[in-house]
């Protein structure tokens, strides 16, 4: 690449980049959140997180001592929960290493539980100043752009990154690249007038940028409607831990069944929705009082999921044992847990009465 472009975008980057909580920081572990919160989340969204999550848990000490329960209510509404549990994971293996010091180079990095390519060298060049490339999904395509080539392999990216990392100013370069991608060289409509390196760029010279990379075709949406059962007695709720390997792993929840579309519509719950109550209670080792009676449908969205929530309540006898991820909680208890956005919106329907 010609030096004159590598000069061009790290002076853009001195001069106009984002005054972002993260920027400028040096600690690995702060460094670390912040680069496992944007896994495919917006900066806006990261901001809003970010200095509280430091504020509960400052350091790696103090988020490998909490228990996981703490750490996903903390990460509550960022989604993607698998990367709240491999960040606590990450910074437990940290603290067992010799002198509980931080990893320095990316294939040390890498050895971290849910620390991937990207991650790893992001954090080894801001942090350590290690010479390594980060390619996420903004430096994507800003290399596909640069060299103009179509669908860019794993391969061919971490070659050119490799390339290109700034021998003096590495975590600079990265972060550069990555802001260009996100302000300028956007997917749609780059704005390739105001570039620091439109005059570098094969696919502008092309007439291409607009095609560059060449876009996946994006994995369909699935519609569900989802039976929730709402336990109540004696003031508390009947709340099951979710399996740890899948959608919202490891959080408190309310029993629930996927139904058929449809199944649920209505203000009284069709013979369907009654048997598949009765299955779900039965599971449960639970006996009701009463018929169950609809609360307001929830609707919310998952990368690959379009979800209605149709949430039952009824009154129940305790037979339920608490343990072997089964808990009756009150108001106050459920506050403390890890619940997901659109169940805690459920919770928020409960007037918490005693049953």
């Amino acid at each position: 690449m010609n030096p004159e472009a590598r000069t061009a975008l790290l002076a853009h980057y001195d001069a106009v980049r984002r005054d972002l909580p993260w920027r400028g920081e040096s600690d690995p572990y702060r460094i670390l959140v912040s680069e496992v919160m944007l896994q495919q989340t917006r900066v806006d969204t990261v901001v809003r997180y970010y200095e509280p999550w430091l504020r509960r848990f400052p350091d790696v000490e103090s988020l490998a001592d909490a228990d996981v329960d703490e750490v996903l209510r903390e990460w509550e509404g960022l989604g993607y929960y698998r990367r709240a549990r491999n960040l606590h994971a990450a910074v437990r293996a940290v603290r067992e290493r010799p002198g509980g010091e931080f990893p320095e180079t990316a294939l040390e990095l890498r050895a971290l539980p849910g620390v991937g390519e990207y991650t790893a060298g992001a954090v080894a060049s801001i942090a350590f100043g290690e010479v390594a490339p980060a390619v996420d999904g903004n430096v994507r395509r800003v290399l596909s752009r640069w060299f103009d080539e179509p669908e860019p392999t794993v391969s061919w990216l971490r070659a050119r990154a490799t390339e290109l990392v700034h021998l003096t100013r590495p975590g600079d370069w990265n972060q550069a690249l990555m802001e260009l991608g996100a302000v300028v060289c956007t997917p749609r409509n780059p704005k390739c007038a105001v570039c620091p390196v439109s005059k570098w760029c094969a696919a502008r010279a092309a007439g291409s940028q607009a095609e560059r990379p060449v876009r996946a075709r994006k994995p369909r949406v699935r519609a569900v409607d989802m039976l929730l059962v709402v336990l109540q007695c004696d003031g508390r709720v009947l709340l099951v831990r979710r399996p740890d390997g899948g959608l919202l792993g490891g959080m408190w929840a309310f029993p629930e069944s996927e139904m058929t579309l449809g199944a649920g519509a209505g203000p009284t719950p069709t013979e369907e929705m009654e048997a598949e109550i009765a299955t779900v209670v039965r599971g449960l080792d639970a006996a009701i009082v009463g018929p169950p009676l609809p609360l307001e449908t929830v609707v919310h969205r998952f990368t690959h999921l379009h979800v209605t929530y149709r949430p039952y309540i009824m009154k129940a006898t305790a037979t339920v044992a608490d343990g072997s991820g089964r808990a009756w909680v009150s108001a106050s208890e459920a506050g403390a847990l890890a619940i997901p956005v659109a169940q805690r919106r459920v919770l928020d329907q409960l007037t918490w009465e005693v049953r």
